[in-house]
Order: structure tokens, then sequence, then C-alpha cells
């Protein structure tokens, strides 16, 4: 069986001479503040490519390097009632991300994530944040995830 020497059954699609990628802390700008998001984001995307590739996370001058920034953490109404009184309220996180591959730089990008959840506005945010984030985390690093190196 022959192969072009890029694709792999986790559904990355990386140049076979990129060995090494350098994910930074993603830093948090957002005007909301949830001291934890920051930690907890950078890890799931780092363990996401300890996974999902054979990539090698070195802490400088990877072949691959990630970084970017919380931009915004926003709640809002997500429906409202009769009354209008929000039913359900909504948990939106956007990232900005810079990827850059330093063997192959048309594969660079630098955009914008965002992913949210919902939830009962019977619920503090306190008492929900912390799965809210754990969804909202999930989908970002997936998005992020298959932009950078699966392409699809």
């Amino acid at each position: 069986m022959t192969s072009c020497g890029i694709y792999s059954f986790s559904g990355t699609s990386i140049q076979p001479d990129v060995n090494t990628i350098t994910i930074n802390y993603i830093e948090y700008r957002a005007l909301r503040v949830n001291p934890a998001f920051s930690n907890e984001f950078t890890e799931a995307i780092r363990n996401q490519f300890r996974r999902m590739t054979r990539l090698e996370q070195v802490e400088h001058d990877g072949d691959m390097e990630l970084s970017g920034e919380v931009t915004g953490y926003e709640i809002t109404p997500a429906a409202v009632t009769a009354d209008e009184v929000a039913a359900r309220n909504k948990l939106t996180v956007t990232v900005k991300i810079q990827f850059s591959d330093k063997k192959h730089p048309e594969e660079d990008f630098d955009k914008s994530f965002s992913a949210y959840s919902e939830y009962d506005s019977n619920n503090t945010i306190d008492a929900v944040e912390s799965s809210l984030c754990a969804e909202i985390i999930e989908k970002l690093v997936e998005d992020i995830f298959n932009a950078a190196v699966a392409q699809w």
C-alpha cells in the first residue's frame, strides 16, 4: 500500500518534515474575568496535539507554533419568555489564534474562533460555569485543531 505520506488515521495532514510544535500559553484578555479559563484551555489544546499527532511539543522554535488570546467571554440571553425575561442564557467565548508552520507557511492563519453553551436562567452562572466552560473548551479545541492540522 502506498501513500502520499501526510495522511494519518487520526485525520491529521501534517507534512513528514514537520516534527515539533510550540503551543504558547493562551492569554486571557476578555473583560469578564474567569481566572481558570486560560490554563484549562491551553492544557486542553496541548493534550489534543499530544493525543492526536506525532509532534513533539517544545518550549521554543517548533516547526509549528500556536499562540493566541481569549478576546471575549460574554453572557447573553438566548431565549426570552413572553414577559421579556430570559428563559435561557448563553455563555460565548471567543479566542483569536495565530498558527504558523515554518516549513509550510501557506498553512499559516490568524483568525478568531467562537463557541457557546446555553443554560437555564434559573441557574446562576456560578453554578454552571465550570461545566459550560468544559463544553466550550472542547468545541474550541476541536475547531482549532482541525484548522491547524486536519484542514477539513
